[in-house]
């Protein structure tokens, strides 16, 4: 049984746009043939590929085609590449498109260096979804991202897993906000009472910090969220709460003495790893090449196990 090109793009244009009316403006169709063209490759396989939902999503049965249909995309786009073709839409050369998933902190802090090399070529495009660290995986599992930064060392099947370096996180707070919260101290009675700030349901960072401080001390503070890096550090330099803060994007103000640490001795080292597709492609191999040599510069090395 072989699949139908046009059927098959249409079911992953909907997958990456998220909806059948923008997946028919990206390939110049109707949303109805889109509709019509995902309804005759389930029933050539015989199961349901993408739920009919905001944003569509591929089923258990889609996400196999997801990702051939993204590594077919990428070989292909490679090919032309070489080749020299001008995309005829774009009146330029064709570019490989790279869908990759990465934690906020790293995209504002470290990983923006990446983007000084790519500056100056547009033979590579990225497709960047930002999701927590500890969640990334299920988008390479799934075949939405072709690689990824995780804090998970474990290889998801088809893919390979290279260690990264340590993003450390300080517990920070403004002067004004230690002096009126952290006065008699840093301890399970103050900090239940501090307002505490997590980027989103996902964040597990200040728990974690909090069970290594003190232990099994069962505490519920007030808690703030605020899924946006930069905004997180803002509302703790303001005293609105206290979070963790990678030490890339809190060196200044802890110095400056705008910031305080709450607990030196307390630091909380992430080990970062660096998935990628499991496949022969030029665009990846140079990615890899990239993401590795911004992190040597901006990760502490992890320690030998």
């Amino acid at each position: 049984m072989k699949i139908d090109n046009a059927q098959l793009a249409a079911f992953a244009e909907a997958i990456r746009e998220g909806s059948f009316d923008l997946a028919a403006r990206k390939l110049n169709v109707t949303p109805s043939a889109i509709s019509q063209r995902i309804k005759l490759l389930e029933e050539r396989i015989g199961q349901v590929l993408i739920q009919r939902s905001t944003p569509c999503q591929a089923t258990a049965a889609g996400r196999p085609l997801l990702r051939y249909a993204e590594e077919l995309a990428l070989l292909e786009a490679e090919a032309l590449t070489a080749l020299g073709v001008v995309d005829a839409e774009a009146g330029a050369a064709s570019s490989v498109r790279i869908p990759m998933v990465i934690n906020a902190d790293s995209l504002d802090s470290w990983f923006l260096d990446v983007f000084d090399d790519l500056a100056a070529s547009a033979a590579m495009t990225l497709d960047l979804r930002v999701e927590d660290q500890d969640h990334s995986l299920l988008l390479l599992r799934e075949g939405a991202a072709m690689a990824g930064v995780s804090a998970s060392p474990k290889a998801v099947q088809g893919c390979r897993v290279e260690p990264l370096g340590v993003m450390r996180y300080l517990a920070m707070a403004s002067p004004p906000y230690v002096e009126r919260y952290f006065a008699a101290g840093v301890d399970a009675e103050t900090l239940n009472a501090a307002p505490m700030l997590m980027f989103n349901k996902k964040d597990g960072l200040q728990q974690v910090f909090l069970a290594r401080l003190i232990g099994d001390a069962v505490i519920k503070p007030p808690t703030h969220y605020l899924p946006t890096t930069r905004s997180f550090a803002e509302a703790v330099l303001r005293g609105m709460t206290w979070g963790m803060i990678p030490e890339q994007l809190a060196e200044t103000h802890l110095k400056a003495g705008h910031l305080i640490e709450l607990a030196p001795q307390h630091c909380l080292d992430i080990p970062l790893f660096w998935h990628r597709w499991r496949i022969a492609s030029s665009a990846l191999e140079s990615l890899s090449r990239l993401v590795h040599g911004a992190a040597r510069k901006a990760l502490r090395a992890q320690k030998a196990v």
